[in-house]
This record gives structure tokens, C-alpha cells and sequence, in this order.
């Protein structure tokens, strides 16, 4: 198997998540701004903690997702490559006489990150800090060191100068963590059936739809798009729901490959990958919320299809 996707799910391995963009949110009023923006309850964080949220449309679809840090002074929001411009723009429209301002960080703050079962081994050999819980963040040598994955596998997020990202590396590798290709990883998070905004959520997309219910609180109040989460969840349902599947065969699915159940569509793959480790394909898909329970047996572009816990 390769060296980094191994790691993954067995060692430790470091990615660069650079790509990412990262934007500084200081002022007064950013508690109040970022709550009102965003699904999670940002004005009950305390500095050192976090957490994972949504920017939504009037409509209640999806426009990004963000990893969201409470600093001492300031939040940080840790977003898609997609969508870092996306997001200073929406939330620089809605500062009007309010307390905020914005800096994108991206090209100056660097993002890496430590993944695998092994990872808490790796930064303690290092000296760093280790988060014990999801979101939670504290500085070392100049960096923040947050618990949060992109893989789906127990990980950390390490936010440097850019400057200082090759003497992390040295660091991690000297610790143990060997590199690890975005594929590799892409590769994990299928497998962990996790997903990623631009590949399996959109701006089509409602927040439970995704089953990522971590990034919504529905006791907080109004915010932008509240309404339509607040009337899915008391209706109860929503009628598609995104499922993991193992599908027969080695060859991954395209975006779009239509998925059946009892010889009628039910949905569409979004993203698809070969697992050596299950040696099948594996995918993200949504499909109709009637098929979506663990165990179903789909037909997707023709191959048995399996929906996974």
C-alpha cells in the first residue's frame, strides 16, 4: 500500500493543508457578526476552543463550511480553497456600522496537519500541545495547535508563519509522520465517509442532508437561514441524505453516477475512490432517505452497492 495512505490509517502521517484559506476576524462585534452568520454558536466559545459551522443563504443551502478558532484576541476561520474568497466577500458585506474587520491570512499563516492514529504520539514526542478534545486549540513555539481532521482519522491542525513550515515538517518527520499525498488522503476520507465542501457539499445542499448535525446548533436563534433549518427539523426529514458505499469492482465512480434501489433512481455519487485496503471502490452519495440506512444494497451505474455504517 502507499507509504502516506498506510500512515493514515495505521501511523501517523503530515499533510499541507496551505491550500486552505484562513482569515482573521478581530473587533468587538465579530462575536456577534460570526454568530449571526453562521449555524454554530460562536458567542458561547471561550478562547482556546472552537468548533465546525456552516454559512448559509436565505434559502438555507450551504455556501461554505469553516473550522472556527476563538483566539484571545481575534477568530481565525479555516475554510475551503473554493471558497476563501467567497467568504470575505459574504461577510464583508454584512459588516455595515459594526465593530469587525477582516484579514485574509492565507498567504502568511501556513496550515499543516498531523493524521492517524498516531498522531497524538507524534506531536507529544515533539513537545507540542496536544488538544484532547474537537476544536479545542492552544499556541506552542509560536504556531496553534488545534484537534480537527480533514481525513475522518483522529488529527491535528497546526497553524505557523509560512515562514516556519519546513522546520515543522522536519519536526513531524523526525517524530515519525511521513508525508502523505492529497490523494492518499482523499482516499482516507472516502473510506471514513467524510465529507468536503466543493466535492460532496454545495451550494445546493442543506445542512442535513449531510449528517453533519456537529455543525448546527438549533438552539442558538437567528441566524442567516435558521427558518428553513428550523423547519426541516421539525418536520422531521429531509428526503436525501449523504451515505458512504462500498461498491463491487476497483474502478471509482464519476461525479453524477446515478444510483438505483429496486430498479427506480435514488440518488447520484458525488465522490469515488479504490480503497486497497477493502480492495472495492468506495463513494460519497446521496440518495433518497428511504435507502439511506446502513446495509442497504443499492445498484450504482450498475455495480452492487452497499451502504456503509
Amino acid at each position: 500500500m502507499p507509504a502516506g495512505y498506510d500512515a493514515l490509517r495505521a501511523a501517523a502521517a503530515w499533510l499541507d493543508l496551505s491550500a486552505r484559506g484562513r482569515i482573521y476576524a478581530t473587533g468587538a462585534d465579530s462575536a456577534r457578526l460570526l454568530h449571526a452568520m453562521t449555524t454554530n454558536h460562536v458567542q458561547q466559545l471561550r478562547p482556546g476552543t472552537g468548533c465546525y459551522a456552516f454559512f448559509l443563504n436565505a434559502q438555507g443551502h450551504i455556501l461554505a463550511d469553516v473550522n472556527l478558532l476563538r483566539l484571545e484576541d481575534r477568530f481565525l476561520l479555516d475554510t475551503e480553497p473554493e471558497t476563501r474568497e467567497l467568504v470575505y466577500r459574504h461577510l464583508d458585506k454584512y459588516i455595515i456600522a459594526d465593530d469587525v474587520a477582516l484579514e485574509d491570512a492565507s498567504e502568511a499563516l501556513a496550515c499543516l496537519a498531523a493524521e492517524g492514529p498516531h498522531a497524538a504520539a507524534v506531536l507529544a514526542a515533539i513537545g507540542a500541545a496536544v488538544p484532547d478534545a474537537d476544536y479545542v486549540h492552544a499556541p506552542w513555539n509560536g504556531g496553534t495547535v488545534e484537534r480537527a481532521s480533514s481525513t475522518g482519522q483522529p488529527g491535528f491542525r497546526i497553524f505557523i508563519p509560512v515562514q516556519a513550515k519546513a522546520e515543522w515538517i522536519e519536526r513531524l518527520e523526525s517524530a515519525g509522520a511521513v508525508p502523505a499525498t492529497p490523494d492518499e488522503a482523499r482516499t482516507v476520507r472516502l473510506e471514513r465517509g467524510k465529507p468536503r465542501y466543493g466535492e460532496d457539499i454545495f451550494d445546493t445542499t442543506l445542512p442535513q442532508e449531510t449528517g453533519q448535525t456537529d455543525a448546527v446548533h438549533f438552539a442558538k436563534g437567528c441566524y442567516l437561514g435558521q427558518e428553513i433549518v428550523e423547519r426541516i427539523r421539525s418536520r422531521g426529514h429531509v428526503n436525501r441524505l449523504l451515505v458512504k458505499l462500498e461498491i463491487e469492482g476497483a474502478s471509482p465512480l464519476p461525479a453524477g453516477a446515478k444510483i438505483e434501489a429496486e430498479g427506480k433512481e435514488s440518488g447520484e455519487v458525488t465522490s469515488s475512490a479504490f480503497s486497497p485496503a477493502l480492495g472495492r471502490a468506495v463513494a460519497l452519495a446521496y440518495v433518497r432517505a428511504q435507502h439511506a440506512a446502513a446495509g442497504t444494497v443499492l445498484s450504482a451505474a450498475g455495480r452492487t452497492a452497499i451502504v456503509g455504517k
